[in-house]
């Protein structure tokens, strides 16, 4: 009896873990990811629908903040900085706020991400950029409230809020041709000091043309006003490597030097360690 009702327990359990019902939400989640030039903009937000009521003055009342969609935050990204409206936005993620009018529109980008909705206490320090912008009468209806990244170019995009029969528009302006430069100028300007000293520290780890590593360590130390000690260090390594040993001896009296005025225990350690193995007849 005891097993038929251990058994039948179990049975009822696993049943009402198998009958748990998965419900569509009432507003849907949705995200946008869409690159403008080289920046990375995403858009996370929940979808809310008219269902045949009137939204701009009823449902979302004129003159009061909103939450810009449903439920929790409304949340845009940016891995660049960019301009919104023409005022300057520091790359990172905001909570997206507007507050509705009849003839205007502000649009708030806010810092504090962590709100359902509103924040319980608004915090003006907190808006990143508050932007105003007309709203524009569409001659379709918008059942589920929308947002887009829409009109794309190398260098920006309009950011679109839809819902109902209103469209109001942001733009959003990304620093396409300032990033595009400074990679162009880095290529073409050629390696640079750590190139050179990652190229000669490989090729001494892994044996390979000591020549060329001693080349490219020496180059890393030219292109340096102020070369840093540990590479000399790596210098007197290959130079030990290649049997040239009063070279070796003299490259790390130079790290050493260096890891004194550092402070660097371990450097100095070495390099005094170095010096007396190389010294030795």
């Amino acid at each position: 009896m005891k097993k038929y009702l251990l058994t039948a327990a179990l049975c009822c359990m696993l049943f009402t873990a198998q009958a748990q019902i998965k419900t569509p939400q009432v507003s849907t989640k949705a995200k946008i990811e869409q690159v403008v030039g080289l920046t990375d903009i995403t858009i996370d937000y929940t979808r809310p629908n008219t269902k045949g009521r009137t939204v701009f003055g009823e449902l979302v009342p004129y003159g009061k903040t909103w939450r810009t969609g449903a439920n929790e935050n409304t949340i845009i990204k940016f891995d660049t900085d960019v301009k919104v409206g023409g005022k300057p936005l520091e790359k990172g993620s905001y909570a997206l706020y507007t507050l509705p009018k009849v003839e205007q529109w502000e649009v708030i980008f806010y810092k504090d991400i962590n709100n359902w909705g509103l924040p319980e206490q608004w915090d003006e320090t907190k808006v990143a950029a508050r932007i105003t912008v007309k709203p524009e009468a569409v001659n379709r209806m918008v059942e589920t409230f929308s947002l887009a990244v829409n009109n794309v170019t190398y260098d920006g995009a309009d950011l679109e809020i839809s819902w109902e029969k209103t469209l109001v528009s942001v733009k959003i302006e990304v620093p396409t041709n300032e990033i595009t430069t400074k990679n162009i100028d880095a290529v073409l300007s050629g390696p640079k000091a750590a190139d050179f000293y990652a190229a000669a520290e490989y090729y001494y780890q892994t044996n390979g043309d000591m020549n060329k590593a001693l080349t490219w360590v020496d180059k890393s130390i030219e292109m340096n006003s102020n070369p840093p000690f540990w590479y000399y260090r790596l210098k007197s390594l290959i130079q030990n490597k290649k049997g040239d040993k009063a070279g070796a001896i003299a490259s790390a009296k130079l790290s050493l030097a260096g890891a004194e005025r550092a402070n660097n225990a371990d450097y100095i350690k070495m390099n005094n360690d170095s010096i007396r193995e190389w010294s030795k007849k």
